[in-house]
């Protein structure tokens, strides 16, 4: 799923353009690791300190470039005003975030303040049009059928989070300066998966095919998360 995001997002830029992200609730730090191998400048932004450990532990095994090229400040991404300037990177992250806040208005437009003139806001979100799809196939008849007219559903933390839909972070987004440019589906064949399940020996052409479903309707529709890009005017 990481490297389908990186390319989702690269794709807007000149090959070799070395770009300021900020990744907002970065978690263990892996696609901000990625990035800053591929070159960027990447500032990580998390608040719970395990995850910061954790993160600075991935970063300590890299070779010294990587280390210098990517930072980790502990903070809440509803702050991002008390860290950094307006429009002081070209990429935002918030990456499976959105899902533990209530209200998501604020962090969204405080985020977009963050990005430069033409800077890319990257949401990976759980989509809400699609909650049904999981108790469904595994044969969780009332599950789904509750599922059909809410946003809430448990993950697989066993927590109780909110989904969001495509049609309400798209007005969001244009309320924001930042309006929708392009959206993807993530995860549409491979949600029901289970944790830990081993890599098939043809995972090139499972994530050939996930990046085919996430770029094409219907498919992209009912995928289990989305990934929404909107640019700042």
């Amino acid at each position: 799923m990481a490297r389908q995001l990186d390319e989702q997002i690269a794709a807007r830029y000149p090959v070799g353009q070395r770009l300021r992200v900020l990744d907002v609730g970065m978690g263990q730090g892996t696609q901000a690791l990625r990035l800053a191998r591929l070159g960027h400048q990447v500032t990580g932004l998390e608040r719970d300190a395990t995850m910061i450990a954790a993160a600075r532990d991935a970063l300590a095994g890299e070779p010294e470039g990587i280390r210098e090229r990517m930072r980790i400040i502990e903070g809440d991404g509803r702050d991002t005003g008390v860290h950094f300037l307006p429009g002081s990177f070209d990429v935002v992250l918030c990456h499976g975030v959105l899902m533990y806040v209530a209200e998501p208005d604020a962090l969204l437009a405080g985020l977009a303040r963050m990005l430069a003139p033409g800077g890319l806001l990257s949401l990976l979100v759980r989509n809400a049009d699609a909650l049904a799809l999981r108790p469904g196939l595994d044969g969780d008849w009332a599950g789904a059928l509750a599922s059909f007219d809410s946003v809430a559903y448990r993950n697989r933390l066993g927590l109780d989070v909110r989904a969001d839909r495509l049609t309400t972070l798209t007005d969001a987004l244009a309320g924001i300066g930042a309006p929708l440019q392009s959206w993807y589906g993530v995860r549409v064949f491979t949600d029901t998966a289970p944790d830990g399940a081993e890599i098939p020996q043809d995972v090139d052409t499972l994530l050939a095919v996930e990046e085919r479903a996430g770029r094409t309707d219907p498919y992209r529709s009912v995928a289990a998360l989305l990934h929404l890009c909107g640019v700042r005017g």
